[in-house]
């Protein structure tokens, strides 16, 4: 059991003065050996051990960094998390979460800068008051929350969102490539007929992913076609729908890009009832590896999302700039990995000179 002794007491036992059994615990200034042993003798004998906490708020430092996350139990949160537990581990950091249950509270509709303001400022407020050295903003979905947090004291670097602050530190994933590399690789299957079930039109990433496949489409020579591409919501209901519209035109893909696993999860279903099979009649490639996306039947092929990495970066930005260092870098779009499984099938080679 830990000892009431303090740094007082052991100067009085030792003999000297406060700042000399200072200088010894904290391993500076000139002592003499003799009383370097005698001091540590009694800070054994008494198991006596300084209050970290105490000396770091006098320094002004809590070796602490606070999280708001927009919403838990939102597929995304809990992998950041995870990325940001591990770095805050390693750098001998801890960590003050704090949850806004954004999407619980408003669902896909998300509200104003001014409502989330709203929700946000308590948990800025508290973390401050608990004297964190940094805070990661982890959003819900990516998009623009300038003026969430304002004028902040402390440095905040935002992730899963972004905003237009030049001078913001943001973490995010490259939506754009990761929608050009999937569209090249069903082109690579054989595929010149792609359907793309989009998510929400005003949603960044929607947009994003549309030119990827715009891109991959354009450089493999391919003709765009206005009809294969349907606006879908990000939920499995509106990919089912999507998919008996493209399935029930005159001319069907043979390939569907859903914007995520839930809608691709719903254009599955669409094509086992039109009693075709996946992937010999039509391949159906997601976005976003979620959890589901293992245990369909075909396994959905899809596209990893760096979600442990972009935590790991947004800590590891974090801890340079409470260690005063240079960060010149303050936008980050790190790259999405193809996860190959079941739901693609080969069509031949598209002839193409640049494929």
């Amino acid at each position: 059991m830990r000892s009431k002794i303090n740094i007082k007491d052991i100067a009085e036992k030792a003999d000297v003065s406060i700042a000399t059994v200072s200088n010894v615990i904290n391993n500076r200034g000139r002592v003499g050996e003799e009383t370097r042993k005698k001091i540590m003798n009694i800070i054994e004998e008494y198991n006596y051990l300084p209050n970290e906490l105490a000396k770091n708020l006098k320094l002004n430092k809590t070796d602490s960094i606070g999280v708001i996350v927009e919403d838990i139990s939102v597929f995304n949160a809990p992998e950041i998390i995870k990325g940001i537990h591990a770095a805050a581990e390693e750098k001998q950091l801890s960590i003050l979460l704090t949850n806004m249950g954004l999407f619980s509270k408003c669902g896909n509709e998300f509200p104003s800068v001014d409502q989330c303001k709203e929700l946000a400022l308590p948990l800025y407020r508290q973390l401050v008051k608990s004297q964190v050295e940094g805070i990661i903003y982890i959003g819900v979905h990516p998009r623009d929350i300038t003026g969430i947090i304002s004028d902040s004291k402390i440095s905040i670097v935002y992730t899963y969102c972004y905003t237009r602050n030049e001078h913001d530190y943001t973490v995010n994933y490259d939506d754009e490539g990761g929608s050009y590399q999937i569209t090249k690789y069903l082109i690579n299957k054989g595929h010149s007929q792609i359907g793309l079930i989009s998510g929400l039109i005003n949603s960044k990433s929607s947009h994003a992913r549309f030119r990827g496949y715009q891109k991959a489409l354009s450089e493999h020579l391919l003709m765009f076609h206005p009809q294969f591409v349907k606006t879908g919501d990000w939920e499995y209901e509106s990919g089912y729908r999507m998919a008996l519209d493209l399935l029930h035109q005159e001319t069907k893909p043979t390939a569907i890009i859903a914007m995520n696993d839930l809608m691709a999860a719903g254009a599955i279903q669409a094509i086992k009832e039109q009693k075709l099979q996946v992937p010999d009649d039509v391949s159906v490639i997601g976005f976003d590896n979620r959890e589901l996306s293992g245990y369909h039947s075909p396994k959905l092929t899809t596209m990893s999302l760096p979600l442990e990495e972009m935590g790991k970066v947004a800590m590891n930005i974090l801890h340079q700039l409470k260690n005063n260092q240079n960060v010149v870098q303050k936008k980050y779009l790190l790259d999405c990995h193809l996860v190959e499984r079941e739901s693609v099938g080969q069509r031949g080679q598209v002839p193409c000179p640049k494929c």
